[in-house]
C-alpha cells in the first residue's frame, strides 16, 4: 500500500508541474498584455511530462507512455530550437520567448 501512494504522488506532482506551465504561461502574458509562451513554459513540460511519463511506465498504461514519450520529444525539441536561436543570435518577431 505504501509503494502504491508513493506512485500516487509522483503522478500527482508530475500533473501539478504539467498543469503549472499554463498558469506561467497565462500570467507571462498577462504582464505584456500580448500571446507569449515563455521558457519556463517548456521547462515545466518537460518536468512534468517526464514524471507522468515514469508513473505511465509504473502504471503499464501504453496509452498514456506513448502520448508522454511523445510530448517528452515536442518539448525538448522546442528548447532545442529556442537555444539554437540564442545562440545565433536570431530575434523572434512573434516574441515568444523569455
Amino acid at each position: 500500500m505504501e509503494r502504491d501512494m508513493i506512485w500516487l504522488v509522483v503522478g500527482f506532482m508530475g500533473q501539478a508541474l504539467f498543469s503549472a506551465r499554463f498558469l506561467v504561461q497565462w500570467v507571462t502574458s498577462e504582464r505584456r498584455k500580448r500571446s507569449v509562451v515563455p521558457l519556463a513554459f517548456w521547462y515545466f513540460s518537460v518536468a512534468g511530462g517526464a514524471t507522468l511519463l515514469a508513473y505511465a511506465v509504473h502504471r503499464m498504461d501504453p496509452v498514456f507512455i506513448v502520448g508522454q514519450f511523445a510530448g517528452l520529444f515536442i518539448y525538448l525539441r522546442n528548447l532545442q530550437l529556442i537555444y539554437r536561436q540564442r545562440r545565433d543570435g536570431a530575434s523572434d518577431p512573434a516574441g515568444g520567448q523569455t
